[in-house]
């Protein structure tokens, strides 16, 4: 197997370990408590993305602000959406959700640039949302503020994506990675002192989430340095199968058959959503691979 998949693998794993010590705090601290110091820890394995040619004022110094500035709103926003998610769904259950993220492009692709969408995407967007009735069973099942942020975090995740596409070839991964990261830390840093509580009690699994976000968003960078980011995307897919077995090991979270149907097929439907999307659209060769929260 190429080293560039084995680093995509062992970067998943790193997010879904982070995710799950996210959820283990949620009863403990408020949201944006969370998100600054899972943000700022997450700071020091993502400083070894950057190259030697680089300088830190890319960070600061962007070729085009006003996108850069929509790149991290987006992210931003998906990053406290994901958090808002963790700590009130079954791991598995917010996964899935927010693996509605392949069909959010594909209709955002429609709707803002215009693309031609055949039939077959629309018709996986069809069988993700058929996905997601079978996860979340509305009516049958309690519908929970979680399950709207989820997909919040796939809707700003998807507007990452297309923010990416018309940014990714301009700007430097460092610039990309910092900027959110420091908008990151800002936004929940203020958000944050109103119900401010003393993290002490919980910050080895902050330094722990906030250590395997940068070490997930470090392991795509050199995977895709390399394998190329069509190969190691898919990859992501992964990380339902990990959240199954750390929400069964950890917090005894058990999906039942119709719950991991309904997993199975938005996975299905993403990967051949992102399928037709690399056929079509060629974003790979333009858009560096990160996280999109």
């Amino acid at each position: 197997m190429p080293i560039g998949i084995l680093l995509a693998f062992a970067a998943y794993l790193a997010f879904s370990f982070g995710d799950a010590a996210m959820k283990a705090v949620g009863d403990g601290l408020p949201v944006f408590e969370i998100g600054f110091f899972v943000s700022l820890f997450a700071f020091f394995p993502a400083l070894c993305t950057k190259r030697p040619e680089d300088t830190w004022r890319n960070v600061i110094r962007p070729n085009r602000p006003k996108l850069l500035a929509l790149r991290v709103l987006f992210g931003v926003s998906g990053m406290i959406s994901a958090v808002v998610a963790f700590t009130t769904l079954p791991l598995a259950e917010a996964y899935a959700l927010i693996f509605l993220l392949p069909l959010f492009v594909t209709i955002f692709s429609a709707v803002f640039l215009k693309e031609t969408i055949g039939w077959r995407r629309w018709s996986a967007v069809t069988t993700g949302l058929l996905g997601v009735i079978l996860v979340v069973r509305p009516g049958f099942e309690t519908i929970v503020p979680g399950h709207f942020a989820a997909l919040s975090c796939a809707i700003c995740g998807a507007g990452t994506v297309i923010t990416l596409r018309l940014i990714g070839s301009s700007e430097r991964r460092v610039t990309l990675i910092g900027a959110l990261l420091v908008g990151a830390v800002l936004v929940n840093g203020v958000l944050m002192l109103p119900d401010f509580v003393n993290p002490l009690p919980h910050l080895g699994l902050l330094v722990l989430a906030g250590i395997c976000q940068g070490l997930g968003q470090t392991g795509l960078v050199f995977a895709t340095r390399a394998a190329s980011a069509a190969t190691v995307a898919p990859v992501q897919y992964s990380q339902i199968v990990w959240a199954a077995i750390l929400g069964a090991v950890f917090f005894l979270e058990y999906p039942d058959a119709l719950a991991y149907a309904g997993m199975a097929i938005i996975a299905m439907s993403g990967l051949f959503t992102f399928a037709r999307e690399r056929r079509r659209t060629r974003w790979w060769q333009r858009t560096p691979l990160i996280r999109n929260r």
